[in-house]
């Protein structure tokens, strides 16, 4: 039976290249792609597939926690984290939120297939330049220390939609709340986060790999 894929990246060339990729394998099948985290969300619920393959950056929804909420729901969904970055934050925010698999996008088209399969078994995947070893090291010293841990999964959505732009009429349209809830949740996590601004949230966004505007 064929390894089911959904594809969630907000380029279509990017899309379009993972498709062409992946479907030239006879044990692979993609049924889906999407352009956001949000779409990623409900495409799972709706199509059920095996493997994402999940941009990190991604608007509305960064991939980080769309995998979270993923994985709440279909606990049995391999994800592999896709991203430009090989940081250990990077890594670490991709793990932490339970994907399975981390590649960069430069990955060679192989490596792309060869994660895929890994993860389908059970199996974490990393990119060749990333070694296991470190990402365990720098997992078990940051587990506690990193301050997006203190923001709930709602206080994390506003902040990458505050930090793309969006009005607070805006988030409070999208989130279905009302516009002084989300001025409460904004006032909370610049508390938490000791941060006074938007520049600051912009930076600490950049910084935490929510968004790479």
């Amino acid at each position: 039976m064929s390894i089911t894929v959904l594809i969630a990246d907000d380029h279509a060339v990017v899309r379009d290249g993972l498709r062409l990729l992946l479907e030239t394998q006879p044990d692979i099948r993609v049924v889906g792609e999407v352009a956001d985290g949000r779409e990623a969300v409900e495409a799972v619920l709706r199509l059920k597939p095996d493997v994402v393959l999940m941009d990190l950056a991604m608007p509305v929804l960064n991939g980080a926690d769309a995998t979270k909420l993923i994985l709440e729901k279909r606990e049995n969904t391999r994800i592999v984290m896709l991203s430009m970055h090989s940081t250990a934050e990077h890594v670490f925010r991709a793990l932490q939120a339970g994907a399975l698999g981390y590649l960069r996008k430069e990955s060679a088209g192989s490596e792309v297939v060869d994660a895929v399969r890994t993860v389908h078994g059970g199996r974490r995947y990393l990119s060749q330049k990333i070694t296991e070893s470190v990402v365990d090291d720098y997992i078990r010293k940051r587990a506690v220390d990193s301050p997006l841990e203190s923001l709930s999964q709602r206080e994390r959505e506003i902040l990458q939609l505050l930090v793309e732009g969006r009005s607070g009429i805006e988030i409070a349209r999208q989130l279905h709340v009302s516009p002084k809830t989300v001025d409460t949740y904004r006032s909370r996590m610049m508390q938490k986060l000791g941060i006074g601004d938007l520049p600051g949230l912009v930076k600490f966004a950049l910084q935490h790999g929510l968004t790479t505007l």
